[in-house]
């Protein structure tokens, strides 16, 4: 039996999530790559990138370069070369922390920004470290305190909640909108196109069901199980929103029924997206082999 697909156009809210991102990577013992590279990205679009070999940011996007001068240009290349230095002394102390060799290879990585509501003009910003492709320590904006995720990262909260945090503050709460605003004014034209999602009911074992979403723009999509017409809070587990090679994005939530409960109540998968509505009801057996589920877990996991 084939999963039900209804296709509804509905007139959702016409608010929009908006964000600003910026990924630092600092990197030791990988030869022919280089130490330190860094992109900024809106909407999930990369807008900017700069790396240790160029050692100049330059604009990804047409209306980057179009509405920012060189002044602009050249302070984004001061930031990075700033950034570059502090990350790649931060490999070194870590690799004392951690007790670790010279030899291999290391990864320390910042990943800060901000997400903006253009309908209630909230914002929401957060900081975050991560070494050797672990969390490591990451910023508390509500309490003004940094959060140790590693024993090793206990030292650097003590350091850093002595500082002021004013600046971050203002940052986070303020100038990182501001600039936000301006990108999105700037790149209007290509970030208003919307691409809706191609949806896929997927058994991957015989209580794991995975509803999963692909090929969308902009980036900001809700995915909910229902249950007789109920949202569903347990028993469902929502990932994170991930890019594709595209510049469109995906997403999955995976619910966890036995098929006696799945024979017992009507289960629909509904993807919320500025494109539309997309519903997927859940038929009473789905039914794939052990191979073809294999597949199917490969072509998706990330």
């Amino acid at each position: 039996m084939q999963a039900v697909v209804i296709l509804i156009f509905l007139p959702l809210s016409s608010a929009v999530i908006h964000s600003l991102q910026y990924f630092y990577t600092a990197t030791s013992g990988i030869s022919n790559f280089p130490e330190f590279f860094a992109v900024g990205k809106v909407d999930g679009l990369v807008v900017s990138q700069y790396d240790s070999n160029t050692r100049n940011c330059v604009p990804r996007q047409a209306w980057m370069k179009e509405n920012l001068d060189q002044e602009y240009w050249e302070s984004e290349t001061r930031l990075a070369r700033t950034a570059a230095g502090a990350l790649k002394e931060g490999i070194g102390i870590l690799k004392e922390c951690f007790k670790q060799t010279e030899e291999g290879v290391h990864v320390l990585q910042r990943h800060y920004g901000c997400e903006w509501d253009d309908e209630s003009d909230i914002t929401s910003g957060y900081e975050e470290y991560s070494y050797d492709g672990e969390d490591f320590i990451s910023l508390d904006l509500k309490n003004m305190r940094w959060v140790a995720v590693k024993e090793q990262a206990v030292w650097s909260k003590e350091k850093w909640d002595r500082y002021d945090f004013n600046g971050r503050k203002q940052y986070f709460t303020q100038d990182c909108r501001d600039w936000l605003k301006k990108y999105v004014q700037y790149g209007s034209s290509s970030l208003g196109w919307k691409v809706p999602p191609e949806v896929s009911l997927i058994q991957m074992s015989s209580s794991t069901v995975v509803c999963h979403a692909t090929g969308f723009y902009p980036a900001t999509v809700k995915i909910i199980w229902r249950r007789d017409g109920e949202e569903m809070q347990k028993d469902v587990h929502v990932g994170e929103t991930l890019p594709n090679g595209d510049g469109t994005f995906q997403k999955r939530a995976e619910l966890t029924v036995s098929p006696e409960e799945r024979e017992r109540s009507l289960y629909i998968c509904e993807v919320e997206h500025a494109s539309g509505l997309i519903r997927k009801t859940l038929p009473t057996l789905i039914t794939l082999t052990e191979e073809e589920g294999k597949i199917v877990q490969r072509l998706i996991s990330y």
